[in-house]
């Protein structure tokens, strides 16, 4: 296990009616102006908008609304909503929504002390400035992402074409109000495309170079099979409230650190390289209808089928603890195949599963199913080396070239 620092500074307020506590949240937390970040409409057309607006005026908390924040959210909005945080005073931001929501509030957070253009900040080209800058609170309505807990954001340039992440631990929200019954009315699809990017996350730290680290490697491989067993129970029920309680605070969980402690390769550190996620993000920012958990659902599977023989063992203990597949033994099960393709075949059955499930929830297979052809990669590889540089990864390195690999195994 290698040294790791963690902190979870966030205060969850967790089950039925939580939304309506909103207000009083935020102003027992000493705030009085918020700014209140939401997407394209669900929000306002579920009531979820109306409740939470209704519990901050409750409680004498100020607010001044943005709308607009899309998937695959835009530095456009981030910038207007720096200018509208500075002019109203907002000593809170509050998301509410899902991870654009919230990726959104974030980055409008870190640009508000910030002199220059906020892009810089996620280009690399200048640290986040911590004093004047104003906490993040959020109301989750979308279990996906997991960006109510987490150190990350990440934003769109739809000028420049390009998706580029920013992980800090200023990014943690400080309060994730988070109900479950306002997940309800979300489509199976988008559902189903959160499921997918949860188990995406926890998979991008289990996959990395460190050996076992058994302790964190049991809870990554228990929030999979909680999600693989949760997920088809509130697809046939949409309003199981075991089912939906469950599922959002394992998202929560993939992605607030705790499922890769101790396979970081520095203390402060994010476990794993998040090849799969580098790739597909290309992939959204290309195309803004393509749904971040549905562009992994074809991706992390291409990914692992290219890599895997790097380090054969993880991908067997996965395989064991998740789906109870191991090798055959050529001895005792009295097999006509060598060790070398036992281990094969457990590694490729695991994949397989795993890519069947994603498909049996409604995800896609291939990168033509979301409009991607061969045509597309030269261009994916171009933004994708902008980002990520010539060569990226930790579970194997990829050059360019292995990446073109990946997006051709995938159509």
């Amino acid at each position: 296990m290698n040294d790791f620092t963690f902190s979870s500074p966030t205060r969850f307020v967790f089950g039925r009616g939580a939304c309506d506590r909103t207000g009083a949240e935020l102003a027992s937390a000493g705030h009085a102006h918020a700014l209140v970040v939401y997407g394209q409409g669900s929000v306002v057309r579920s009531g979820t908008l109306g409740r939470v607006l209704r519990s901050l005026d409750e409680a004498g908390v100020a607010h001044t609304e943005l709308a607009g924040a899309r998937p695959n959210p835009e530095v456009g909005l981030v910038r207007e909503g720096i200018a509208l945080a500075r002019s109203c005073g907002a000593d809170v931001i509050l998301g509410v929504g899902g991870g654009s929501a919230i990726d959104t509030a974030k980055a409008i957070s870190a640009g508000v002390p910030y002199e220059g253009d906020v892009w810089d900040l996620f280009s690399g080209n200048s640290p986040m400035v911590a004093e004047g800058k104003p906490p993040v609170a959020c109301v989750l309505t979308i279990p996906a992402a997991g960006s109510e807990a987490s150190a990350s954001s990440v934003i769109t340039n739809d000028e420049l074409q390009l998706k580029r992440g920013l992980s800090s631990e200023l990014h943690r929200p400080t309060i994730a109000i988070m109900d479950p019954e306002l997940t309800f009315t979300l489509p199976a699809y988008q559902t189903a495309a959160g499921v997918t990017d949860m188990i995406a996350h926890i998979m991008e730290r289990y996959f990395s170079s460190v050996g076992p680290v058994p302790v964190t490697d049991n809870i990554a491989c228990a929030l999979v099979r909680a999600l693989i067993e949760e997920a088809p129970r509130v697809l046939e029920n949409p309003r199981d409230y075991d089912a939906r309680a469950n599922i959002m605070w394992a998202g929560t969980l993939a992605h607030n650190d705790l499922a890769g402690l101790g396979r970081n390769a520095a203390p402060g550190g994010r476990a794993g390289g998040w090849e799969s996620h580098g790739l597909e993000h290309e992939l959204s920012a290309y195309d803004a209808r393509i749904t971040h958990g549905a562009g992994l659902a074809v991706i992390f599977p291409a990914w692992m089928r290219y890599v895997w023989q790097e380090h054969p063992e993880r991908f067997l203990s996965f395989g064991k603890n998740v789906f109870g597949i191991e090798p055959v033994s050529p001895e005792s099960d009295g097999v006509d195949i060598t060790e070398d393709e036992a281990v094969r075949d457990a590694v490729l059955a695991t994949i397989d599963e795993l890519q069947s499930f994603f498909v049996s929830i409604g995800m896609p297979r291939t990168l033509g199913e979301l409009g991607v052809g061969p045509e597309q990669i030269p261009g994916l590889l171009e933004t994708l080396e902008k980002n990520k540089g010539a060569v990226f990864g930790d579970f194997r390195r990829l050059t360019m070239e292995d990446a073109r690999a990946i997006y051709e195994s995938a159509l």
